[in-house]
């Protein structure tokens, strides 16, 4: 399903600023105290620039009580976290720091999407055709709803055609106090109307179908089976947008379409792609939106996503996305490998996959999976997709140019979204952490780069991960048959 080597075009993976928060990690602000405040806000705080910030406190009703009290303007909610986002002076945000029960401010950061498909070298085609799920079915996904928060999805697509089962967008830059997310039409191509198309190949490498197209080249995602939440974040990307989305599958995921639509026409949602960050990768942020909401996921049975980042490195920093450095089992951060367009599973470490710090693990990407010349769906009109250097027609007359190649570990996390969805239909009653471990536990320890360590009951590196994710040995691990 790859295509023969080529020239690389790398794209920017969606970056975003994102920190990782639990609230309990900081005290209450009380008299006389100031709620502490992430990096990127402190210094907009002496400005007199109009500011959209998110508020943390005890509960969300502390979080509504005091931003009302300070003067801000609400835009949404996330209750499940006590979290409000807001608007305002940069004097009203000093003013709600001061609020009893405020734990915590962030600054709404600017995130960038980072930017094959590689379904042989992970085995993921191989396990489609060898091994079944626990509803009897090919290992393909099937039962398992898979959310993409990116720039937006094509659903007209040929390789999505009646599988996206709810699209959303997130209006969170100009929204209410009601509800940032909002319902649009499941034919509605929101990728297109964000300017995007890195969405679209996204979602096509965690769960396109199974397509040949004329030239013989064999196209699909890891969950060909699965179906698809996808929400649009636009070509702009914030914190407040994507944050938005995630907490909108913390709320929805049971029932994505709804309580009255069965399981068997609109799946769970399983698992998250998130193939953005920031430029430059960062610290973990323990306190932030981003990392509660993650958490809260996981405690519900919901695997979240992280593309590593596309800044390369040696060792001597930390170039990981925050979010995707998260401790918790079941969030999953993802270098990206280079199958040089054959399939092989002793490839290299991609040169632009981002790096962690090689004298601190915490910093490691989990695992690897293929980034490099991914063939994906793509409109050419659209502004990534015209970015591919490769582009090919795809199965119907009319479909001139709905295929092509980009790479960047935005390419790599989804072919282990699409994988996670087939090791949940290999075992419905698996925890994220259960998740986590057969991924890790199976990998492919590939020798380029970095040599591997012990880490707790794994090798890792800090580089590469675990290694080359294996979704045969995976889901063999968790009781898949075959």
């Amino acid at each position: 399903m790859r295509r023969s080597p080529s020239p690389r075009k790398r794209l920017p993976v969606l970056a975003a600023a994102l920190a990782l928060p639990l609230v309990a990690l900081t005290p209450p602000a009380s008299a006389g105290t100031l709620a502490p405040v992430s990096a990127t806000l402190a210094p907009l705080l002496s400005t007199t620039t109009s500011l959209t910030t998110l508020v943390h406190a005890t509960d969300v009703t502390t979080a509504e009580r005091a931003v009302r009290q300070a003067g801000l303007t609400e835009i949404t909610r996330f209750a499940k976290i006590g979290v409000v986002a807001a608007r305002g002076s940069a004097a009203q945000v000093r003013a709600v720091r001061q609020m009893p029960g405020v734990t915590y401010v962030e600054n709404n950061d600017p995130l960038v999407a980072y930017g094959s498909t590689g379904t042989t070298a992970t085995r993921s085609a191989e396990a489609r055709t060898t091994l079944t799920g626990a509803n009897g079915a090919a290992l393909d996904g099937s039962g398992v709803s898979v959310a993409i928060i990116d720039t937006g999805v094509d659903p007209t697509h040929p390789a999505f055609q009646g599988r996206v089962v709810r699209n959303l967008k997130s209006l969170c830059t100009s929204g209410t106090a009601t509800s940032c997310i909002v319902d649009v039409p499941t034919n509605v191509d929101t990728d297109t109307t964000s300017l995007g198309g890195h969405g679209t190949h996204v979602t096509g490498i965690a769960a396109g179908a199974a397509l040949t197209l004329p030239d013989g080249t064999r196209v699909g995602g890891s969950a060909p089976g699965a179906k698809i939440v996808a929400l649009s974040t636009g070509l702009a990307i914030l914190v407040l947008g994507t944050d938005s989305a995630l907490n909108w599958v913390l709320e929805n995921h049971a029932a994505p379409c709804g309580a009255g639509v069965p399981a068997s026409v609109c799946p769970p949602i399983k698992v998250i792609n998130n193939s953005y960050g920031p430029s430059g990768g960062g610290s973990f942020d323990p306190d932030s939106a981003t990392v509660q909401l993650q958490r809260a996921l996981a405690a519900e049975g919901v695997v979240t996503v992280w593309a590593n980042g596309n800044d390369g490195g040696d060792g001597s920093q930390n170039l990981s996305n925050p979010p995707g450095q998260d401790p918790t089992p079941g969030v999953l951060s993802v270098a990206s490998f280079n199958d040089q367009g054959t399939g092989t599973r002793d490839g290299t470490v991609s040169d632009y996959s981002s790096r962690g710090l090689a004298s601190d693990s915490a910093t490691w990407p989990d695992i690897s999976a293929p980034g490099e010349n991914i063939l994906s769906a793509c409109r050419p009109y659209l502004v990534i997709c015209a970015q591919g250097l490769q582009p090919e027609n795809g199965p119907g007359p009319l479909d001139l140019g709905t295929y092509n190649v980009i790479s960047g570990t935005s390419m790599a996390a989804p072919q282990i979204t699409g994988i996670v969805a087939q090791l949940f239909q290999a075992n419905p009653a698996a925890t994220p952490a259960d998740i986590e471990n057969a991924l890790k536990s199976t990998a492919y320890k590939y020798s380029d780069g970095a040599p591997y360590e012990a880490l707790g009951p794994y090798t890792s590196a800090y580089d590469k991960g675990a290694g080359l994710v294996d979704t045969v040995a995976a889901a063999r691990s968790l009781g898949a048959a075959g």
